[in-house]
């Protein structure tokens, strides 16, 4: 998996979500370099290198899986593992599957629904599966700009993609045929017993405009996992740490220093 690397220090690794790269992390590379050595990863068929075959598996657990495999070959030990919306996702469940690599687990809005003790799974309304399968048609059928903002509004706010910079959407675009695969491979849900064996300190950081199912698995996780803490970001929604990156970094910074044992 490509990757970018900058500063010396405890490792950070960042692990993307949805239509992103190692590219989504620049402000953090940028801001926490100085204390730390950030690792800014690409999961498998994303930019740069994109294009695999058919019979490559898109998978979630393959990537959690993958994060484990890369995380030995930097050679530095177990990790300050940071993921955000998917990438949330899967490094939850790297988290689960490989506590020896693992130092502490940041999930910034992290992706999947969440199944409630005693409670029928949530699960997602049939208007949001019938938006995720027309933009994945979109896409497929060339007209990228129309599926990825149909997309990337969903899961932020309506004028989001608009809005976003040229430089988000381009990465955006270099990554659009990801998000068809991605629709077929959905996410696990998040559950109780599952949260009570994430035996590393866990930071959860929501936007306050978040869309729901996302605010609402932080809480959930916040509940559940043994060692959490939580932060919101004022005014910021799911790209939170693009639009309010002083706020990230901090809450990162201070998180990784308390859990050194630093002031």
């Amino acid at each position: 998996m490509p990757y970018v690397e900058r500063g010396s220090g405890p490792l950070l690794v960042f692990v993307h979500g949805s239509l992103c790269d190692y590219r989504y992390w620049q402000p953090q590379v940028d801001g926490l370099s100085a204390h730390y050595r950030c690792v800014a990863l690409s999961l498998t068929h994303y930019w740069p290198i994109a294009g695999f075959a058919r019979t490559v598996p898109f998978s979630w657990s393959r990537h959690a899986d993958e994060l484990a495999e890369f995380i030995d070959k930097l050679g530095h030990g177990a990790a300050h593992v940071i993921g955000h919306s998917r990438g949330g996702c899967v490094a939850y469940h790297f988290a689960l599957r490989h506590r020896e690599r693992v130092r502490t687990l940041t999930l910034a809005d992290p992706g999947g629904p969440v199944e409630m003790p005693g409670q029928t799974l949530h699960v997602l309304p049939e208007t949001v599966n019938a938006l995720r399968a027309r933009a994945a048609g979109l896409i497929e059928a060339g007209e990228v700009d129309a599926g990825l903002e149909l997309f990337v509004d969903s899961v932020s706010r309506v004028g989001s993609w608009a809005k976003s910079t040229a430089a988000f959407r381009t990465m955006a675009i270099d990554n659009a045929d990801t998000l068809p695969r991605q629709f077929a491979d959905p996410l696990p849900a998040y559950k109780h017993d599952d949260a009570r064996r994430i035996a590393c300190p866990v930071l959860l950081i929501d936007g306050e405009k978040s869309p729901d199912i996302f605010r609402r698995c932080v809480a959930a996780l916040a509940d559940w996992v043994p060692d959490a803490r939580r932060h919101t970001i004022r005014g910021a929604s799911h790209g939170m740490n693009l639009a309010h990156p002083t706020a990230f970094n901090r809450h990162i910074d201070e998180f990784v220093r308390a859990t050194n044992g630093e002031s």
